[in-house]
C-alpha cells in the first residue's frame, strides 16, 4: 500500500444534499478508511478526476482497502459497508496507483435521490445497509 502526500490543492463544493437531514449528526462519526486506488475507474465511471461523497463502499477481504461496492464480485466488495463521506480527488489519467485515505459515513439518513452518477446503490446494498441507514 502506497499513500502519498498530496501536493496539489484541489478546492470544490461538497455535494452532502445525498445525506438527508437526520444523518448530518453522523457526519462526525465517519470513520478512517484507505481506498484501493487500483479499483477505481475513472475514465469509465469518474471521469472528472475525483470520486463524489455519496458512492457506496464495500472492503476488501485480503488486503483491507476500501472501493467501490460491487454485488457482481466476490472479494468482498459484494458487501456494501457504508458511502464515501467526502469527494477523494484521483489522478484523472490513472497515472497514479497511490491509494488514499477517505471518510467513510457508516450510517444515519440517505436521500437517494440526490446520490451521485454511478454511486452503486441497489437493492442488494440496502439490504447490506439496513441496519445502519434510513433510506428516504
Amino acid at each position: 500500500m502506497a499513500i502519498q502526500p498530496r501536493t496539489k490543492l484541489d478546492l470544490r463544493n461538497e455535494d452532502h444534499r445525498w445525506i438527508a437531514p437526520g444523518g448530518i449528526s453522523a457526519l462526525a462519526d465517519c470513520d478512517t478508511v484507505v481506498l484501493d486506488r487500483s479499483a477505481f475507474d475513472l475514465a469509465g465511471d469518474f471521469p472528472n478526476g475525483y470520486v463524489p461523497s455519496g458512492v457506496v463502499l464495500g472492503k476488501i477481504t485480503s488486503s483491507g482497502l476500501y472501493a467501490p461496492y460491487d454485488n457482481a464480485l466476490s472479494n468482498g466488495l459484494e458487501v456494501a459497508v457504508g458511502f464515501l463521506a467526502v469527494s477523494v480527488v484521483m489522478d484523472r489519467d490513472n497515472a497514479s496507483t497511490a491509494d488514499e485515505l477517505a471518510a467513510l459515513y457508516w450510517h444515519g439518513e440517505v436521500d437517494e435521490s440526490a446520490l451521485p452518477t454511478n454511486h452503486g446503490l441497489d437493492a442488494a446494498a440496502k439490504t447490506d445497509l439496513a441496519a445502519k441507514f434510513r433510506f428516504i
